[in-house]
């Protein structure tokens, strides 16, 4: 069965890709005001749930940012009355994700078909069609910055490399559907890309990738943190060229680690399942938003815009490629800064920075007596510092932390010594009574079923 694919419409899209990356501000914001016109109009006319949620509203008239939101769970309380091919179904949906061995399958010979568990705890289904496609498609392959262009050019297929997904390989979820459907694009011509489950063991995974002996890693932040340590160790017998990083927040601190353990340049993205090539990072490390496709708005708390240069409290992103299933001001829940400032690459698509929303703050006992907020970031922060980079800190009360490692024997033990430190050190900042740390050697990390580790969890209620 052919895979979701329109050579045509890749090629068009293509073309507007290359020219888009490099427009004016003027240029770009007549693509967005077409495309979102567009996408309303559909959404208007094909959805009933849009057609009851805009009913307010002026076409061609009200801006975007007078649109309510959405949220994911508005979405799939109405699935059937969202989508705009009535032949959609949470029910036939929910049946084809349950087999796993149709993922990357066209559902109805003609959608590709991704499931999410998110951060917001509310179960995902996100429906592709070739036209949506294209245009992830065409921004993965032009704008994503190469660290070998010499390499690129003379292999644009990249048939001499490859490449290793390390990640969650039992469920239909973004990133291995989409590997799996660029394996079916050319079974005459298959591209050396192999999957390795991030749910086995870590022996049974560093054996597997020393046999394939990857030039390139595609994975999570915290796992490539993983695999660094194990390079540390001398476990790995590779050394690959590139690591392609996305799903979890890279930290400076996690990059280095990688970048010094593997040899090799890291290169981060931003995406989601609800549009999968947010963002791409250029050879000056910043992350610019694919603007030309995609609307992301930040906001406080109560939904009202926040300046450039400012951390969002969440994210409304819009999806201006989608119209089979419209995602129009929808809450995406991650914490955002987007810059004024144009990037020194020349590139004129905005710079974005972005803190994936997966951990939690922790309620702790302050000195005064009362409680005392202990932000994620803060936390991952001074651990990674100490030296440890795949952890779970987990709250047993308002003074005691346990912390598992995956470390064991001596190295362990100096590792929780120097988190213990750091923690102490940070209490005292933060105006804390005592902190108590207990630890856990040679734990396997949890992750949820799309496989990001949530590395800071609150003591539940």
């Amino acid at each position: 069965m052919m895979p979701v694919f329109d050579p045509l419409r890749l090629g068009t899209t293509s073309l507007d890709v290359l020219v888009s990356a490099r427009t004016t501000a003027l240029a770009l914001a007549v693509r967005q005001r077409e495309r979102l016109e567009a996408l309303l109009l559909t959404a208007r006319r094909d959805s009933r749930f849009y057609r009851e949620h805009l009913r307010a509203i002026l076409p061609g008239v009200t801006p975007l940012g007078l649109l309510p939101p959405v949220t994911r769970h508005q979405l799939m309380a109405r699935f059937d009355d969202w989508v705009t091919d009535p032949r959609l179904t949470l029910a036939g949906l929910q049946a084809f994700t349950a087999d796993a061995q149709r993922v990357g399958e066209p559902y109805l010979g003609q959608y590709l078909v991704w499931e999410s568990s998110g951060s917001s705890h509310q179960p995902g289904i996100f429906v592709q069609d070739a036209r949506a496609m294209a245009v992830y498609d065409a921004l993965e392959m032009l704008r994503r910055h190469s660290p070998r262009p010499t390499q690129r050019w003379l292999d644009p297929m990249m048939l001499t490399e490859r490449i290793a997904f390390v990640g969650v390989t039992n469920g239909h979820f973004a990133s291995f559907v989409t590997m799996q459907r660029l394996q079916r694009l050319n079974p005459w011509l298959p591209l050396p890309v192999r999957c390795f489950s991030i749910m086995q063991s870590t022996r049974a995974l560093v054996d597997g990738l020393n046999a394939f002996r990857p030039t390139v890693i595609a994975t999570y932040p915290t796992v490539a943190a993983m695999l660094s340590d194990e390079a540390n160790h001398g476990a790995l017998q590779f050394a690959p060229q590139e690591v392609w990083t996305g799903g979890e927040t890279l930290s400076a601190t996690v990059r280095r680690c990688v970048t010094r353990a593997l040899g090799c340049t890291v290169r981060n993205s931003y995406g989601a399942s609800e549009f999968l090539s947010i963002a791409w990072e250029c050879g000056h490390g910043q992350l610019h938003v694919n603007a030309d496709w995609v609307i992301l708005e930040s906001v406080d708390e109560r939904g009202r815009p926040v300046p450039p240069g400012v951390l969002s409290y969440s994210t409304l992103l819009t999806n201006l490629a989608n119209h089979v299933q419209p995602l129009i001001r929808y809450d995406l829940g991650d914490q955002i800064t987007l810059h004024r400032e144009p990037c020194t690459c020349g590139c004129t698509l905005p710079v974005l920075e972005v803190r994936g929303r997966r951990d939690d703050p922790l309620r702790m006992a302050g000195q005064s007596g009362r409680l005392v907020t202990l932000l994620p970031l803060a936390l991952t922060t001074v651990l990674e510092e100490a030296g440890v980079c795949d952890f779970q800190l987990r709250q047993q009360d308002a003074q005691t932390l346990l912390l598992r490692l995956p470390l064991q024997g001596p190295e362990g033990a100096a590792a929780v010594k120097r988190c213990r430190a750091a923690l102490k050190q940070l209490a005292t900042a933060q105006e804390l009574q005592p902190i108590k740390l207990l630890a856990e050697l040679g734990q396997t990390m949890p992750r949820g079923r799309s496989g990001k580790a949530h590395r800071i969890v609150a003591l539940a209620g």
